[in-house]
């Protein structure tokens, strides 16, 4: 049985996505972007679509990037691929970012993803993952970054494509770091009656 296979990510300065048809990428695609994947992932998503001579209907199964990175566009993705998966009723699996740069990053290397303040995500030696400064690492180890957004994209389908059979839960955020945002500080005003 033939299966197709729709990944997207927006975790990084990114919006990108990949179909894969049987492990054969069908069609990768990424636009760089600081804002604005939330109005960009759903065209993008249907024009992989076309290009790739399928439709909704043809999905086996989602992969979706869980992070870490960027808050708002993991939670885009996220949310994306756990409505795609309940309205088409096939599987969605979430992948990590160290999972994705596991698959591709070249012996000898440590996969990294890029953080605010010049810092970035590792996890070294299946250890917890850890937000560290950039510069330490690269002291001690050859840092491998996350390539373009299409590449990450397609390692996504292709551990999708590996696990969606046991995928029983939908994919969640992986977050390592607090929010920046935080509620405001100051006392609302006083609301007077007229």
């Amino acid at each position: 049985m033939s299966t197709l296979i729709l990944a997207f990510d927006t975790s990084g300065p990114f919006c990108a996505a990949a179909l894969l048809r049987d492990g054969d990428v069908l069609v990768a695609r990424s636009e760089e972007m600081k804002r604005g994947q939330a109005e960009r992932l759903m065209p993008l998503l249907e024009e992989v679509l076309a290009e790739g001579g399928a439709t909704w209907q043809d999905l086996t199964a989602i992969g979706v990037g869980t992070g870490p990175g960027n808050f708002t566009g993991i939670r885009i993705s996220v949310s994306a691929a756990r409505g795609l998966a309940l309205g088409l009723k096939v599987p969605a699996v979430g992948v990590t970012g160290f999972e994705s740069l596991d698959a591709i990053a070249p012996e000898g290397t440590l996969p990294t993803i890029p953080a605010p303040r010049d810092h970035v995500y590792v996890r070294r030696n299946g250890q917890e993952a850890e937000l560290l400064p950039r510069a330490d690492l690269e002291a001690t180890a050859k840092l491998y970054l996350v390539p373009s957004g299409s590449e990450t994209a397609v390692s996504i389908a292709r551990i999708a494509a590996d696990r969606f059979a046991q995928a029983n839960t939908p994919p969640a955020p992986f977050y390592l770091r607090p929010a920046d945002a935080a509620p405001s500080r100051d006392v609302p005003p006083v609301l007077l009656d007229e």
